[in-house]
């Protein structure tokens, strides 16, 4: 049977699926701040639960030239001020075994980055916090393989498990979605998250930097809810363009309500 992960006064598993969004990455107080309340006004009218999502550092650019954000101790004390001025659950990436006590004292949910999905020390840190642990599939990882990945995070006694589909590796610069991927992992027993974003990044692909089919993310997303995706992942920034991560594969955040209300009647209907 499978759980229903409480995070604050929302339920992720079965309906209605949680949306889980925001930028790639803090790339300062204001903007982050405004692009936060947006989202949650557009939510709430739509009555779509809400956990917002950015990362304080990341780790794993192409480039060492690429904007990595403001770092662990700003980073945290701005998504703790979004967490408790607008009272929704917050998300955020953990790169390393030592940062996980940290950013579990200020967000709500901490998260395994696709690339570091095999990374023993890392998923029980992240454990042993007892906070709830979003495991993004990696690339590079059979849906079946992430059986043993959520054994690592169990072992620490810590059910509290989401895990997140983001497309498969093939061939160079390019990621796919397997659709069998939802129902498998969903056998696991914990609820299953689709990143549409992530899954029409082209890795690498723009000259030190990834690149993005953004036209993609919509019928990708539709498609997940339809097969049993518990909740929609997508990176949303007021403008994509001038985005310092991500921007080719993230939503413009004007573009949203309109998705968001079609993947609610997708979900009305099934």
């Amino acid at each position: 049977m499978q759980k229903r992960i409480n995070i604050n006064n929302i339920s992720v598993g079965g309906k209605p699926f949680v949306f889980i969004g925001g930028p790639c990455v803090i790339e300062g107080r204001d903007i982050t701040l405004r692009t936060a309340e947006m989202l949650c006004r557009i939510t709430e009218t739509l009555r779509i639960p809400f956990i917002f999502k950015s990362s304080y550092d990341k780790a794993n650019r192409t480039s060492i030239e690429s904007f990595r954000g403001p770092g662990i101790e700003e980073g945290l004390t701005i998504l703790a001020e979004i967490k408790d001025s607008l009272g929704i659950p917050v998300l955020t990436d953990v790169h390393s075994a030592s940062e996980a006590a940290a950013a579990a004292e200020a967000v709500d949910v901490l998260q395994v980055p696709a690339l570091l999905s095999r990374q023993t020390d890392l998923l029980i840190a992240c454990g042993k916090t007892g906070k709830p642990v979003n495991i993004k599939k990696g690339q590079f990882l059979s849906p079946h393989d992430m059986e043993h990945v959520i054994r690592k995070v169990e072992s620490t006694g810590n059910n509290r498990i989401i895990v997140t589909e983001r497309g498969t590796s093939f061939g160079y610069n390019t990621l796919v979605n397997d659709f069998r991927a939802i129902p498998v992992m969903k056998r696991f027993g914990y609820p299953v998250v689709f990143d549409a974003t992530h899954s029409v990044q082209k890795p690498g692909a723009g000259s030190g930097r990834s690149g993005g089919e953004r036209e993609f993310v919509f019928p990708l997303a539709k498609a997940a809810l339809a097969v049993g995706a518990d909740g929609i992942f997508m990176e949303v920034h007021m403008s994509p363009g001038k985005a310092l991560c991500d921007g080719e594969n993230s939503v413009p955040i004007d573009d949203l309500p309109v998705m968001l209300k079609i993947l609610k009647k997708i979900e009305e209907v099934l």
